[in-house]
């Protein structure tokens, strides 16, 4: 008999944060709103909102291409913000996923650029 889990692939999911992360897509930043309206929402492959992963709760992510994107505002510059988003980063990767991050700047002001980039992820599968 075959294994069932061989071909399997699941991630901890915290069900502690369903409701933080029902409020951030109900309140999305500017950039995480042009990207899911402008492009995410009729792309190839499913992706979910705010999606709690582990201990965190992911901007976007494609289950299909094991993709996390992630949108980083201001907060994230800084020597602390920046720490917090490598250890995030490699906690995520240890999954088996690929993160892979834009500014707010880039999604507004470089929308085409940040399609073209996720679209040739896409591509890989």
């Amino acid at each position: 008999m075959r294994d069932r889990n061989l071909n399997s692939f699941h991630l901890p999911y915290n069900s502690n944060l369903v409701e933080k992360a029902r409020k951030l897509r109900k309140n999305m930043t500017p950039a995480e709103r042009k990207l899911w309206y402008g492009y995410l929402r009729s792309f190839k492959f499913r992706v979910l909102r705010q999606r709690p992963i582990a201990y965190f709760i992911v901007d976007f992510y494609c289950a299909a291409l094991k993709l996390v994107i992630e949108v980083d505002g201001a907060s994230h510059f800084t020597e602390a913000g920046q720490f917090y988003d490598a250890k995030r980063t490699n906690i995520l990767e240890g999954y088996g996923l690929m993160v892979i991050r834009f500014t707010n700047d880039e999604v507004l002001h470089n929308f085409d650029v940040v399609c073209d980039r996720i679209e040739g992820l896409s591509s890989l599968k």
